[in-house]
């Protein structure tokens, strides 16, 4: 079978050659998984989709760190191939949807029959290869774990990325008021067309001031939720803008700077701080995945690269 194979670590986005650039090419000639248990299931891939993890962890700089030579990925959707003895409720030819830590960049895939969420008719399959991790994240996040409620604010950091993008969209869902931040005017107006009520370049504009002046204007007192995969400066100013009682969702350190958020300040203000790292919710991938909340306009066919200045739900690899 085919696979997307690393041999070497390094940067993706520089020109393949270098000492930095990943060794990684299209094999042709990897075995085809066996089925590894009774309750196996091997998916025939049409969907991959390359999140930020993936892009960190070609470079070694994700917490997860396979051994060379390895095959990415971690989103995708795809048709049931094959099913062990003891498989009850999937059978060959269904559509399915899973994540995984590494391996989906290949033209199959073998999982547990739990780890996989059966894809609804009406529902795109491509699409559904960028639900997991992205979606995933957003609605228990925001759904289950801060249980976002119509009216709150909720503030989105990074909101031009996977995550957040998705993040906003659910929240506008939910029937929040939502705050984006992003770099870049391409990224603004992007965010305002997928129903953000207000924007916030970083990159010249005082997020606090930007904000606060927002609020007031809406007769809001301050900010609900805070959606956080960036870490750095934009949490500390963030930080400033909640209520109390209000909720902070980590998702991650793009900056690369890990936050301190004082244990003090969060007791006096009644903030409930949350991390999300680990597998996902079946109840909230479920729920996406029936309302069909990936249109298929999101999905991008592209190679495996991920410039950080295009504001993308997510980069999809699809194979027909």
């Amino acid at each position: 079978m085919e696979a997307l194979v690393v041999r070497q670590l390094g940067d993706p986005t520089l020109p393949p050659g270098g000492e930095a650039s990943p060794f990684a090419a299209i094999s042709h000639d990897q075995p085809v998984p066996e089925l590894s248990s009774p309750t196996a299931v091997r998916v025939r891939v049409v969907a991959t989709s390359i999140n930020f993890a993936t892009f960190l962890q070609v470079q070694g700089k994700y917490q997860e760190r396979p051994p060379l030579p390895f095959v990415p990925g971690s989103d995708y959707a795809g048709v049931v191939d094959a099913v062990g003895s003891a498989v009850r409720r999937l059978r060959p030819g269904d559509r399915v949807c899973a994540f995984t830590h590494v391996g989906s960049f290949a033209e199959f895939f073998v999982a547990e029959e739990k780890q996989l969420f059966s894809v609804p008719d009406g529902c795109d399959l491509v699409a559904a290869g960028a639900l997991p991790v992205a979606f995933g994240t957003s609605h228990v996040g925001l759904v289950h774990r801060a249980q976002l409620k119509a009216g709150q604010v909720l503030l989105v950091l990074g909101a031009a990325g996977g995550v957040g993008a998705s993040a906003v969209q659910i929240g506008k869902v939910c029937g929040a008021v939502v705050i984006a931040v992003a770099r870049g005017s391409d990224k603004l107006q992007y965010l305002k067309s997928i129903g953000a009520d207000h924007v916030i370049d970083s990159s010249k504009d005082s997020i606090i001031e930007s904000a606060k002046s927002f609020l007031k204007a809406r007769g809001l007192k301050g900010v609900d939720v805070l959606y956080d995969p960036v870490g750095g400066k934009l949490t500390q100013d963030s930080l400033k803008l909640l209520k109390w009682g209000a909720h902070i969702l980590v998702i991650g350190f793009a900056s690369g700077d890990v936050p301190v958020i004082r244990v003090n300040v969060a007791l006096v203000k009644n903030w409930t701080i949350h991390g999300l790292l680990g597998k996902l919710s079946v109840d909230s991938l479920n729920e996406l995945l029936l309302c069909g909340a990936v249109p298929t306009s999101d999905a991008a066919r592209r190679t495996p690269r991920r410039p950080r200045s295009r504001p993308e739900i997510s980069v999809l690899l699809a194979k027909y």
